[in-house]
């Protein structure tokens, strides 16, 4: 792998679910230090290419491949990308009953790292986290996002993010839902842990988002393939005149 290496390279991408093919042909990269918006429509396929990028399962990739650091990520399990240092953060992140956010942290750190903390090493770990975030402390003893409002799950991504310390974070419409507090700290949080050699795929459907974080690219992904690319006044352009104009007769 050279050290000049994109961080992410996706190419000519197609990935069905079933007998239904949702991403019809993706081109993006994302160099290190990047932070990419991916903005769509409902029913684009927007989510569907998160969970590709993650192994998901339930998805297949007919054609094309992803290309992480160097090297072909295509038939890697989630939890070797994972432990490679990729993370997504969910739209509608899952209950988890019984288990604490602490624990859960623990674990998947212990994954992410091939190091065992201990509960102790991780209470601190976590605690410097949640006080950089605003979060009260009391939060590490709850069950993963068990009875957490909208905003308190999205709040619980960012903090897994910040203990994990991925490479490259995909966000999957992270500010779907969230008030303006919650969105705040949701984007205090992505330029925090922005860096010369992390870099972030934020999906959204709006571009409410990018008030709050500038991205380096933004791309309009559509009937699943990006068919424009630009700086962020693209966002801007979106929200004034919406996706019509790339639903019908536009290629990438």
């Amino acid at each position: 792998m050279s050290a000049e290496s994109p961080l992410l390279v996706i190419e000519d991408l197609h990935a069905a679910a079933g007998d239904t093919e949702i991403i019809k042909g993706m081109n993006l990269t994302v160099e290190r230090g990047q932070i990419h918006a991916l903005m769509g429509p409902n029913g684009s396929g927007k989510s569907t290419l998160s969970y590709v990028l993650m192994g998901h399962p339930g998805y297949e990739v007919t054609a094309g491949k992803v290309v992480y650091k160097g090297r072909d990520i295509t038939e890697s399990s989630p939890d070797e990308r994972g432990r490679n240092g990729m993370f997504l953060g969910f739209q509608y992140p899952e209950e988890i009953p019984g288990v604490s956010v602490l624990n859960f942290l623990r674990t998947a750190l212990s994954n992410r790292t091939g190091t065992d903390y201990t509960v102790l090493e991780l209470r601190l770990k976590v605690a410097e986290a949640m006080r950089e975030l605003g979060m009260d402390q009391s939060f590490a003893d709850r069950y993963l996002n068990e009875g957490f409002s909208g905003g308190e799950r999205k709040r619980n991504e960012i903090l897994q993010m910040t203990v994990l310390e991925p490479e490259l974070a995909v966000l999957d419409e992270t500010d779907s839902g969230l008030d303006i507090d919650a969105l705040r700290t949701v984007a205090e949080g992505v330029q925090r842990m922005h860096t010369d050699e992390r870099g972030f795929l934020i999906i959204t459907h709006y571009q409410r988002m990018l008030d709050y974080i500038t991205p380096d690219v933004v791309h309009i992904f559509v009937d699943g393939r990006v068919v424009d690319s630009g700086g962020p006044e693209l966002a801007e352009r979106i929200e004034e005149s919406g996706y019509d104009e790339y639903r019908v007769g536009t290629s990438s």
